[in-house]
């Protein structure tokens, strides 16, 4: 499948913020986000494969804006850092993988919106854990520039069996609603998540 790269952003300005955030207390605690700085790539576009996509497995692009505060206009420069389970429902670690990064697993993403606040990325949809009745899901950590990163709520599947209303109340959400809806073009399903910065964000500056 073609897929069309965006053009390479440097990440080099938002990371020398991230020494010195203007704002370093917004989310509240955010165990394991350190993971966003291990093994980040040096030039970051508003697109991403992750390494499962030629693997055997359901084929899936999630695409969507993100937004300020307010809701409509669009966070260009952002940085969104996703991670989820293997075909297994393991974070099966890629070699050498230390820290954070190790229990994040082999299949890590990291995404720089666009001037219009979009992002996408390719992955396989993540199994659940095995033996247990946690749905499937995907993690995902926001960084903003002059602020620390901090979490949002999870991607959650819509059709999973395993999100029962009582997992459902568990959302916090944080960033917007997590729970995303699959349909299906080809071979490739396909699922859009907009998220609002700040939304139900403990200490976010107003």
């Amino acid at each position: 499948m073609a897929i069309l790269i965006a053009a390479g952003l440097s990440f080099s300005a938002c990371a020398q913020n991230a020494d010195k955030p203007r704002y370093s207390n917004v989310g509240g605690g955010c165990e394991g986000c350190d993971g966003i700085y291990q093994n980040m790539p040096a030039s970051i576009n508003n697109t991403d494969t992750l390494p499962d996509f030629n693997q055997p497995g359901p084929k899936m692009l999630v695409f969507g804006t993100i937004y300020q505060r307010d809701g409509k206009t669009p966070a260009a420069n952002t940085l969104l850092y996703i991670y989820h389970t293997d075909q297994t429902g393991l974070y099966t670690p890629a070699p050498n993988q230390t820290g954070s990064a190790k229990r994040h697993g082999a299949l890590r993403g990291w995404i720089k919106t666009n001037a219009n606040g979009q992002y996408k990325f390719y992955t396989l949809r993540p199994a659940p854990y095995p033996k247990a009745k946690i749905p499937a899901h995907i993690h995902p950590i926001v960084k903003e520039p002059d602020m620390n990163e901090y979490y949002i709520d999870e991607f959650r599947f819509s059709d999973d069996p395993l999100l029962t209303a009582e997992e459902k109340a568990r959302d916090e959400n944080r960033g917007g609603s997590g729970i995303i809806t699959l349909t299906k073009e080809g071979d490739l399903l396909m699922c859009k998540r907009d998220i609002t910065l700040g939304l139900n964000i403990p200490n976010y500056p107003r």
